[in-house]
């Protein structure tokens, strides 16, 4: 028995009465639940970009909304008796997703009608929406004036009707995307805006979207996908990024148009900075080489072994400036560590005759954690920082044994 969709002729009910006509354990589910068949339903399975309702069937809370065809499959959280039950709507979630909804017909309708951009697909998120168009790049002057053109509906509060027809009767009225579906079909209209086949909820007049804010513009494929959120979204949205506009411009000491200058000084001036700095990090691994050599004396065999350990934030870098110009000495290893990343460096003049990369492997497959290289330098990082005074005397010790 087919499912009588309630919400096709009436997307505002909120409360109805139903008959169960099955209620079985549900499969493949996560944690208990059931399917439940009803003989009519106000809740929204999954389909076509907007995601299902929430609610309640009497008692039982509704996990999931599924459309199989002619019946809707609930999925709830406790077992539901055959017979009479009255169900209702996760309201605020619902009259959200119909914000989003219609929002996006009336921005795909304005994309196409002002600027010929199709859209090809839509996804209604948990935080923002967007939907995907098959056209060269849109600049932000496209961007902004199918933001514009949307938001004068809005404000003209035109009424969204839902009409029904075939096919062929709605190519005739100018259809935005025809569909190769026979028999009758269900469509929005936005009077003067859009006509859309949809079996989707939606909102009775274009006021009720409240605002429509396009954000961002991004390529994906060969489609470039507009995000944008409509209504309390919009608003919660707006409102965030100009707290995040204020503290920019609070912690750069400017006017808020002044940020993006701002910012663009900060980081050129960061950039040089950073760029000073690497210079000096050179000299500084090549004077400290030095001085460690001569603290070091060579043992019996030749060899000397330097092991360090960094216990301030020293730049990775720089540790590996220092193992390079220790390496340069004739067997000489180096074995430091950077104690608050857990970075490992082990490196060696080739004449040393150890194997870097298998001593690396050896402590990290002790002592846990990542890394690789040659025979004469391998770096690594260990799962747990605080363990490198460890690692370089278990180093030590297995050069020893060799």
């Amino acid at each position: 028995m087919a499912t009588r969709r309630l919400y096709y002729d009436d997307s505002f009910a909120r409360e109805f009465s139903a008959r169960v006509l099955s209620c079985e354990p549900a499969l493949h589910q996560t944690q208990a639940a059931w399917e439940v068949i009803l003989d009519m339903t106000a809740l929204y399975p999954t389909s076509g970009g907007q995601p299902h309702d929430l609610g309640k069937i009497g008692e039982a809370n509704v996990l999931d909304v599924r459309d199989a065809g002619d019946e809707i499959e609930h999925i709830v959280d406790r077992e539901v008796a055959l017979g009479d039950v009255q169900g209702c709507v996760d309201w605020a979630r619902r009259f959200d997703h119909m914000q989003q909804h219609t929002g996006q017909h009336l921005l795909s309708a304005m994309f196409q009608e002002r600027f010929g951009r199709p859209t090809v697909s839509f996804h209604l998120g948990s935080e923002v929406s967007t939907i995907d168009l098959r056209c060269p790049e849109p600049s932000e002057e496209i961007l902004e004036g199918a933001e514009r053109a949307a938001n004068q509906v809005i404000f003209d509060d035109r009424p969204v009707n839902v009409r029904y027809g075939t096919a062929e009767e709605f190519a005739k009225l100018g259809v935005r995307k025809e569909v190769e579906r026979q028999g009758i079909l269900r469509a929005i209209e936005i009077e003067g805006a859009d006509l859309q086949p949809c079996g989707g909820t939606h909102l009775k007049r274009t006021a009720q979207i409240g605002m429509l804010l396009v954000r961002r513009c991004t390529k994906v494929r060969q489609d470039w996908r507009v995000e944008f959120a409509c209504g309390r979204r919009a608003e919660r949205i707006a409102r965030n990024d100009f707290l995040l506009l204020r503290r920019a411009a609070e912690r750069l000491s400017c006017a808020y148009d002044e940020v993006p200058d701002a910012a663009g000084r900060a980081v050129s001036e960061r950039d040089a900075h950073f760029k000073d700095v690497r210079d000096m990090l050179q000299p500084l691994a090549e004077a400290e080489a030095t001085l460690a050599l001569q603290a070091v004396p060579p043992s019996p065999d030749g060899r000397r072994i330097i092991s360090r350990a960094f216990p301030e934030d020293v730049h990775s870098e720089y540790l590996g400036h220092f193992a390079a110009q220790l390496a340069k000495s004739d067997k000489t290893i180096a074995l430091l560590a950077g104690l608050p990343g857990g970075h490992l460096i082990f490196a060696q003049h080739p004449d040393a005759g150890a194997d870097m990369n298998a001593l690396l492997k050896q402590v990290l497959q002790q002592l846990g954690g990542k890394g690789g290289g040659t025979r004469d330098f391998a770096r690594g990082r260990l799962s747990e920082p605080a363990k490198g005074e460890i690692a370089l005397t278990l180093g030590r010790e297995l050069l020893a044994s060799q």
